[in-house]
């Protein structure tokens, strides 16, 4: 397949082993010139010598960008306040730092006029995927270059080789193959002895946090203030985006917070195995969750556990910029109006536990809640309420054991209306348990409530009830 014209690409490039050959792989293959793009999402890292690093190997230009901020306040704290967590562990971390360095990527090959853009993913795992899915949302009619689909190196053993060989200086080694990516938000590893899931995950692949059984001695408890289910607020301090998430990050990991090792199905279909480190999203979803508790009423929050399942799965698949996603945030935007207030958090030995909840805006009241006196709630109309929430089930019970008895006595199917009047009666004697008006002597009958079974002896259906009753039931 003959490889389209390109004059300059902008590579995605964060001076990794990948990244690093890909400089003068591009060159030698497409002749073309090469802008190195770098997203500081927080990953930590010297940018002075990944640029000049990124100018030595042979691009023409390398631009580093600050996008810590946008990442939290746009990526990470909309995830945050679905609730998304991917298969109900991971917090997401790599999947929502693509969309922002892919886009950023699309605004500098606008500015330098490239007509290509390239990245540095592998041809079976999931960013693929979600740095092409934004190109398309946002570039379409640019060129995408992805060198793993292309090329002739299948390991990164061959990659080191490859870069050996051109003098390229890249970190790690052949035999420490682990995969790294650090962001604000998380640290993940995969690879090396990770791709035997029965073997333990070595204690030492930490970047974020301690091991708990070498954490702070005492507990220690934070207070985490919302508004409207983004976080504003540490131990009463106001903080953007970033600076309370790095923060968070110090005090949780200190307590060995938010490191997990878990397998998951890729978006391409096979499974993988990676250790991910997440302090500050593991206490901020456990506090806002919490918060949700007194704020949110029973059916939003029920409607809510959905959304945040396609939520995660559409950030993991790499539809973030999905007209599905931009709805989703509209309906979480609406029913957290008042989810504001403090949580606190305690944080001990690997565990941060919500301790304590209030709000302004609470739908939590203690003089209903309270099993002392009370008089705003009179128990004696739970009779009623009960009655009428169980009507559908023992009007059924009714019309089953009534048309089993008829059919097992060759009788005519009985009269379900008259069935339903009895399930509505207030009389209690109108309640009295079917057997004692109808001859129930070849019915099995179970001991567990509502459960009776068809008669053993009956030899054909029961007996359908009229149109004309069916029609009056559907009635009530």
């Amino acid at each position: 397949m003959s490889k389209p014209a390109v004059k300059r690409v902008a590579l995605a490039y964060s001076g990794g082993l990948d990244t690093s050959v890909m400089i003068p792989w591009l060159r030698e293959n497409y002749g073309c010139e090469v802008v190195a793009v770098v997203g500081d999402v927080g990953q930590r890292e010297d940018f002075d010598a990944v640029e000049a690093k990124a100018l030595a190997t042979g691009a023409i230009a390398c631009r580093v960008l600050d996008l810590r901020e946008v990442f939290v306040r746009d990526c990470v704290f909309p995830a945050l306040r679905a609730g998304a967590m991917y298969e109900g562990r991971y917090l997401l971390g790599t999947s929502l730092a693509r969309p922002v360095i892919a886009a950023a990527q699309v605004a500098m090959a606008r500015e330098l006029e490239c007509d290509a853009v390239a990245h540095g993913c592998t041809g079976k795992g999931n960013d693929q995927v979600r740095f092409e899915l934004t190109y398309r949302a946002l570039a379409p009619d640019l060129t995408v270059i992805a060198p793993w689909r292309e090329w002739e190196i299948t390991s990164r053993e061959e990659a080191f080789a490859y870069a050996e060989a051109r003098s390229i200086p890249v970190p790690g080694s052949p035999t420490k193959l682990y995969s790294i990516d650090r962001n604000l938000w998380h640290t993940s590893f995969e690879g090396g002895v990770l791709e035997d899931p029965s073997a333990p995950a070595p204690d030492d692949l930490r970047d974020l946090t301690v091991s708990p059984l070498e954490s702070e001695a005492a507990a220690q408890d934070v207070v985490i203030s919302f508004e409207r289910g983004i976080p504003v607020a540490l131990d009463g301090e106001r903080l953007g985006p970033a600076d309370l998430v790095s923060e968070l990050n110090h005090v949780a990991g200190a307590h060995g917070v938010g490191r997990v090792d878990l397998v998951e199905n890729r978006l391409v279909g096979m499974k993988s195995r990676g250790v991910y480190e997440t302090p500050a999203g593991t206490v901020l979803l456990a506090a806002l969750a919490d918060l949700e508790a007194i704020t949110l009423d029973r059916d939003a929050a029920a409607f809510k556990t959905g959304v945040a399942a396609r939520y995660a799965e559409l950030t993991y698949q790499g539809l973030w910029y999905s007209p599905l996603r931009t709805a989703f945030d509209a309906f979480l935007g609406s029913i957290h109006e008042t989810t504001t207030g403090d949580v606190t958090v305690r944080l001990f030995k690997g565990v941060a536990a919500p301790i304590a909840r209030t709000s302004p805006y609470s739908l939590y009241r203690e003089d209903l809640a309270t099993f002392e006196e009370d008089s705003v709630y009179d128990q004696a109309d739970a009779e009623g309420f009960i009655r009428l929430w169980g009507l559908p089930s023992s009007m059924a019970a009714r019309v089953r054991a009534n048309a089993d008895a008829a059919a097992n006595a060759g009788a005519a199917a009985p009269d379900v209306a008259a069935t339903v009047d009895a399930a509505t009666d207030t009389d209690p004697a109108a309640t009295a348990d079917v057997t004692s008006t109808t001859d129930m002597s070849n019915a099995d009958v179970s001991t567990t409530p509502g459960s009776i079974r068809p008669p053993r002896d009956v030899t054909g259906p029961p007996t359908r009830p009229t149109a004309t009753a069916q029609t009056r039931a559907s009635g009530v």
